[in-house]
């Protein structure tokens, strides 16, 4: 289990916000991916308590189009998904199983880069 946390603050105007918890040794090492790349736009901001980091990301222009689109945020230190944002763009969904079914796709497609990874380095 990762010693951070994640809390949203919110999504508007395009920019979704957090606060990363329990980071104890300088900026925790953070990532957010999309399609399995990770975004160039994320930001991590020191805050007051030094064990917090405001992040905040810009959703790409490649996102708003129609369908379901999952955004993983990832502890790289501990190789962790420390949350997700799903954005859904079309008629309204209830009880759809699609946002279930591209998390599960972020995640496997995540999976699988590591694996690959182990056995290169192994």
């Amino acid at each position: 289990m990762s010693t951070l946390s994640l809390q949203k603050i919110r999504f508007q105007n395009g920019q979704w916000e957090g606060i990363i918890h329990g980071a104890a040794e300088g900026q925790p090492d953070v990532q957010v991916r999309f399609q399995d790349h990770p975004l160039e736009t994320l930001i991590l901001e020191q805050m007051e308590d030094d064990t917090q980091w405001s992040l905040h990301f810009e959703v790409p222009q490649s996102a708003l189009q129609d369908g379901v689109h999952c955004f993983l945020i990832h502890d790289m230190t501990e190789d962790l998904t420390l949350g997700h944002f799903n954005l859904f763009i079309d008629e309204p969904i209830a009880d759809d199983l699609r946002t279930e079914i591209e998390l599960l796709r972020a995640e496997l497609d995540m999976l699988k880069q590591m694996f690959r990874r182990h056995c290169r380095e192994s």
